[in-house]
């Protein structure tokens, strides 16, 4: 069964998402992102994908006190990404609760480095953040595109050690207009050894079950949870079918 992971998007301390990655279009959730993580766990969930806007933006870690508190407050095992470009930022991530952590724009612009942390920490605390616009891979917040195509790109770091990738389509993210199936099918086709984590255009179960359909072993969801269009009653009950299922 694919994996369900919520994603809080920190600015300013505060829950919020964006559009296609653009900064001026952002809308406020909740002032407490704390409270919001606390939901997901009464719901059942157990991961949660939590990214410092501000940090992706600074090029250096911003909202580190906001995971450490919901990694203190809660039991979620928390993916934190953004503004993660040195040891320092890596050490503090660590330090402050985090159990992975996503690099994308030190992995494009430093290799050396984004291959030790994944040689100290392991494949499965080092995650790959390969988001892509148009084919190509896009960094800095998606604020500035790469030369790298996706595909050749994420099967490079494979065939070096990654594991676990998260590859939004920024062109869909935020938007509710559904998801890049056949983006993730191809990356599945070319690339089956990795443990494929799709983010951006989720809308609806339909969305969900697509992801499913073709092998997608995890989907991470925003706005559908924050809009109404996924309630998590409905996440409840999925994840207690599919623990049932497992047992």
């Amino acid at each position: 069964m694919i994996e369900l992971i919520p994603a809080i998007d920190i600015m300013n301390g505060r829950c919020v998402r964006l559009s296609r990655g653009d900064y001026s279009c952002r809308k406020i959730y909740d002032e407490n992102p704390l409270e919001v993580a606390k939901a997901f766990q009464d719901n059942g969930l157990n991961r949660l994908h939590l990214v410092d806007l501000d940090g992706a933006k600074a090029d250096h870690v911003v909202n580190y006190r906001t995971l450490e508190q919901i990694a203190t407050h809660t039991t979620l095992s928390v993916d934190f990404g953004g503004g993660i470009k040195s040891d320092e930022d890596l050490r503090i991530a660590f330090e402050c609760g985090a159990d992975m952590v996503t690099g994308g724009s030190i992995a494009v612009k430093n290799r050396s480095l984004f291959l030790q942390w994944l040689d100290r920490y392991g494949k499965e605390h080092i995650i790959l953040g390969a988001d892509t616009r148009d084919g190509k891979i896009s960094i800095n917040g998606w604020l500035e595109e790469s030369e790298w195509e996706l595909i050749p790109y994420v099967r490079e770091y494979a065939q070096a050690g990654v594991y676990k990738v998260i590859t939004t389509d920024i062109s869909r993210d935020g938007m509710l207009e559904g998801c890049a199936v056949n983006l993730y099918e191809s990356m599945l086709s070319e690339i089956p050894e990795i443990y494929l984590i799709a983010s951006g255009g989720v809308a609806s179960w339909n969305d969900i079950e697509s992801l499913q359909s073709i092998g997608v072993p995890a989907v991470i969801l925003g706005k559908s949870i924050y809009e109404g269009k996924i309630l998590l009653s409905e996440i409840s009950r999925f994840v207690a079918k599919n623990q049932s299922y497992v047992g």
